[in-house]
């Protein structure tokens, strides 16, 4: 596996970017695990691949930051030397609350990690991966939510907003890229089973939610990684600029 293809996930302490990574590693790829505070629960995933078979490091950085962002891949130039994929998972939430009571600080916090940090690694990725810029291609998949279509009323408006920019961003990159060997598309989960609800204020959310999904259960991380994992690969070698759905049918 030491000549595999190279994989950044960020926030892939947790959750849907653990999952990923560690499904990557057993399809071949060499992953780079981001994480912003949790350095345990990122080493956790190394070894966890590593005890596998798989190679993976770690590299803390704030994806909501250009200190933190110039840090992730100076990582990733040093310890691979290229990319060949990269997984725009790191995101937050913040606590239930009407539009009304959204401060700026809550307002700058969210649009840092959720939009404008997704935008800056995925720059950074392409200056690495572009034909144009003398590489080899590559895919970005970036990570939306099936908020950007619902709106999330009454809980998550401003975290529906985020994603609906990543969303409107990964088509209109996946445009500009096309003839440049890179393929640019998001995955939508919808009500997943991981521990982000517990971030908002709402750790049962998704077992409270399941009865109006119409496959009547949340998903799991696992799922989401299925779907992200198959639009990394040659078999999605033909689909760029798609929003999947993985929401269960809501």
């Amino acid at each position: 596996m030491t000549e595999g293809p190279v994989l950044l996930v960020t926030g892939g302490s947790r959750g849907i970017g653990a999952a990923t990574a560690r499904l990557a590693a057993k399809r071949g790829w060499r992953v780079l695990v981001n994480y912003a505070t949790n350095e345990a629960a990122a080493q956790s995933v190394a070894d966890d691949i590593a005890r596998d078979g798989g190679t993976a490091h770690i590299v803390q950085g704030d994806t909501g930051t250009e200190d933190g962002i110039a840090s992730i891949f100076a990582a990733l130039d040093s310890r691979f030397g290229r990319i060949d994929g990269l997984v725009n998972n790191a995101g937050v939430v913040d606590q239930t609350a009407r539009v009304e009571e959204f401060s700026r600080e809550r307002l700058d916090r969210m649009f840092a990690i959720n939009v404008i940090g997704k935008i800056r690694c995925a720059s950074e990725a392409v200056k690495r991966m572009s034909t144009k810029h003398g590489a080899r291609g590559g895919s970005i998949v970036n990570i939306s939510s099936m908020a950007a279509v619902l709106g999330s009323g009454g809980q998550y408006v401003d975290y529906a907003a985020s994603k609906g920019a990543v969303d409107t961003f990964t088509i209109g990159l996946s445009r500009e890229v096309a003839t440049e060997g890179i393929r640019v598309n998001a995955i939508r989960p919808g009500i997943i089973d991981t521990d982000i609800h517990a971030s908002g204020g709402l750790p049962n959310r998704a077992t409270d939610l399941a009865p109006i999904v119409p496959m009547q259960r949340p998903g799991t991380a696992q799922e989401i990684a299925d779907a992200v994992l198959y639009l990394l690969s040659p078999e999605a070698s033909y689909v760029t600029g798609a929003l999947l759905n993985v929401s269960g049918g809501r």
